[in-house]
């Protein structure tokens, strides 16, 4: 893990023990909301996932992975650096079958697992060193198998995506006031392009997902991508 990418895991966990403190409620979801709007894709991006061996990278509170395992009988492992996010993932999700959470680096866990069928990331990815993360992702996946995840396209401000794979600054606004400051990879489409295809991914489609609020000028890009059939 780099120095960067280890104070954005500090930033998370104290991200976690405020909502911890705050005693913040974590309703279970009924589907996955990929970006900023609750009507855009969903579940359908993932395919058919019915005992398929499934990795939530970054999952936080765990929500998305007990939902897919609940709704869908998949396996699903889920994976984050931070103890207070993981904590509160294992209090509120501690008897679903098939769903199995880990304290641990994203790349540390994915070069011990065995393959996955499918890993997703829900805004999580853009906080990983890309030389670091993709070929990590590559080799962890099955022939054949499936990889969605969002990353910020523009934030809320509409400070465009970098043209050079390199970090930045941002905020993170937390409920009840205050913010944390993170480095993100916030890329341009064609440098998240660049990263998969290098590392033997066939991209299979690019979706913009944006704000519905007019304030609010963040965008979100929605990647998916596939190992071909060895």
């Amino acid at each position: 893990m780099t120095h960067i990418e280890q104070q954005t895991r500090s930033a998370w966990d104290a991200y976690g023990r405020h909502h911890l403190k705050r005693g913040t409620p974590l309703p279970d979801l009924d589907r996955i909301t990929w970006g900023p709007g609750v009507d855009g894709p969903g579940d359908e991006v993932l395919g058919d996932l019915a005992g398929l061996r499934v990795l939530d990278l970054g999952c936080g509170t765990g929500r998305h992975a007990a939902h897919l395992a609940r709704a869908y009988g998949a396996r699903v492992d889920g994976v984050d650096a931070s103890p207070s996010q993981i904590e509160r993932a294992r209090a509120h999700h501690p008897d679903v079958p098939g769903l199995r959470l880990f304290h641990a680096d994203a790349v540390d866990h994915l070069g011990q697992a065995e393959p996955y069928d499918v890993i997703y990331s829900v805004s999580a990815v853009h906080f990983f060193d890309p030389h670091r993360l993709f070929p990590a992702l590559a080799g962890s996946l099955a022939p054949g198998g499936r990889l969605q995840f969002t990353a910020l396209h523009t934030n809320s401000e509409g400070h465009k995506p970098s043209s050079t794979i390199t970090p930045r600054l941002e905020l993170l606004h937390l409920a009840g006031g205050g913010t944390l400051t993170l480095h993100m990879w916030v890329l341009a489409p064609n440098l998240w392009e660049s990263l998969l295809t290098r590392h033997g991914l066939e991209v299979r489609g690019v979706t913009a997902l944006d704000a519905p609020e007019g304030r609010n000028r963040a965008s979100y890009r929605l990647f998916e991508a596939q190992r071909p059939d060895d």
